[in-house]
């Protein structure tokens, strides 16, 4: 549970926690469960809810179910669900509430026809290089700092189909080099019409801090490559032997390495876009170059280069120290972005025995595993580049081995908290979904925001001030102000 600020007597303490479990039992078991309903967790996305009811509409819509009498109110009861659970603020009222606190809202008793369903609903949800974003976590998307392009669509538009095609092809293309995304005006008409979107499709670049980019070219993939590939401002460097030493030793001194390309008469070396693409997707991880061999000859045979190839070298390697620089064979951008992520060192390991040094005057981003990698995937190494600004350090603790730590912070399952900087006690758990803008947006803000993680020991007893108390429990929020009595 979490807080924004609150009260209550020592005495009352049991009392109110049993009072809130029972309140949120009764609520939840009381109601119609939209969750269930669709066959979906509490924790789904905006994405996942749509995707099951998509699945359930196909089924089954009275179109497909003409001799079921009752074909039409099983669908009223799905549609009703996903109608309010892809709503934010509807969500939130039915996850505090339940079903009695949508009485004033619009039951809704229309739908669209099975084909809406199978050929024009949510065009890009099944495409995992492209993001759907909502009304939600939009901002939080566009002001993460990397570049979103982003397609705004609308389910009915002609024209928005046909760009679908190109659109995923493109995405493909991109994926990893900056973020591909959607917004469903149909679903999102008010953040649509708060961008300023009125025609299908619309096409813009995000990024923060720059002003929206609206695209005007020709909607082919090569074009859109040409026009998305400008706002990759990460540099390729050529090395050569009058700035090669330098730039190593000073990219090591930060503990940044280098993947370098080498191009010789013979084999494949890694094309100019390719690299630039690289030195996007790995920007503040790993710098990347290339040296000309028929033009540095001596300086490709110090690195006992005779055919054209592409190296890794981490911070401190060195070809004399075996097995520290890897050679990568593949000439696939993703491929040698994921070979490099692999092989870059893991986030730094806190133990109960460092925890509380680490913690007392630096602000952390920590991720909490159980034995798996959990959010602590390969991915999430790039959070150290991109919190770097904002001076939050990013490590990871290991719940099995170190069980009595996470125990003392009442930590029971993989997630990822934010630490003030102020001590071990203050701090913030992520609740979102695992989206790796979702937890730059949430690390930012949680650093300055007056929020504490309460505990048995810590609850509020002898302040005179009130206290708005955030209770989560059993993945329901129900949020509840206690003033002195």
């Amino acid at each position: 549970m979490e807080i924004f600020q609150n009260h209550q007597r020592p005495s009352r303490k049991l009392f109110l926690f049993a009072f809130i479990a029972v309140w949120l039992f009764v609520t939840i078991s009381s109601d119609e469960d939209y969750y269930k309903l669709l066959g979906i967790s509490r924790e789904s996305s905006t994405r996942e809810i749509r995707q099951a009811f998509k699945k359930l509409a196909l089924t089954m819509h009275p179109d497909k179910n003409p001799n079921d009498a009752t074909a039409h109110e099983k669908f009223l009861k799905i549609n009703r669900a996903y109608e309010v659970l892809k709503d934010e603020d509807l969500r939130k009222k039915y996850d505090k509430y339940g079903e009695k606190g949508l009485q004033d809202e619009q039951q809704g008793g229309r739908y669209e026809s099975w084909n809406y369903y199978r050929y024009d609903f949510g065009i890009y949800d099944d495409d995992p290089e492209i993001t759907t974003v909502d009304r939600g976590d939009f901002d939080a998307a566009v002001n993460s700092g990397e570049v979103w392009f982003v397609n705004f669509y609308f389910p009915r538009c002609s024209h928005c189909h046909d760009l679908a095609p190109t659109w995923r092809e493109f995405a493909k293309e991109m994926d990893g080099v900056i973020r591909i995304g959607a917004v469903n005006c149909g679903d999102n008409g008010m953040l649509c019409r708060s961008k300023g979107i009125n025609s299908y499709p619309s096409l813009y670049v995000f990024r923060a801090g720059m002003k929206p980019e609206k695209y005007y070219g020709d909607r082919t993939k090569s074009s859109l490559t040409t026009f998305a590939m400008q706002f990759v401002k990460s540099k390729v460097t050529e090395l050569w032997q009058g700035n090669i030493l330098s730039e190593i030793d000073r990219a090591f001194a930060e503990r940044i390495g280098w993947l370098i390309t080498f191009c010789a008469d013979t084999g494949d070396c890694l094309e100019p876009q390719t690299r630039r693409k690289l030195a996007g997707m790995l920007d503040g991880l790993v710098n990347v170059g290339w040296m000309d061999c028929s033009k540095q000859a001596d300086l490709c045979d110090s690195f006992e280069i005779t055919t054209s190839t592409t190296a890794l070298f981490p911070p401190g390697s060195s070809l004399a120290q075996k097995g520290s620089v890897m050679f990568i064979q593949s000439l696939d951008t993703k491929e040698i972005y994921a070979q490099v992520l692999q092989h870059l060192p893991d986030l730094e390991i806190l133990t109960k025995s460092s925890f509380e040094h680490k913690l007392a005057h630096h602000r952390w981003l920590i991720s909490f595993s159980f034995g798996h990698n959990d959010l602590a995937s390969h991915e999430y190494k790039k959070l150290k580049a991109v919190l770097k600004d904002s001076q939050i350090q990013v490590g990871k603790v290991d719940c099995v081995a170190d069980s009595e730590l996470c125990t003392s912070l009442y930590i029971q399952k993989p997630c990822v908290a934010v630490f003030k900087g102020v001590g071990i006690h203050d701090f913030e758990i992520y609740h979102g979904k695992d989206a790796l803008y979702n937890v730059v947006a949430f690390a930012k803000e949680s650093v300055n925001a007056h929020v504490t993680t309460l505990r048995p020991e810590n609850f509020p007893s002898h302040e005179k001030e009130p206290w708005l108390v955030d209770f989560l429990l059993l993945g329901v929020r129900h949020v509840e102000l206690f003033s002195p009595s």
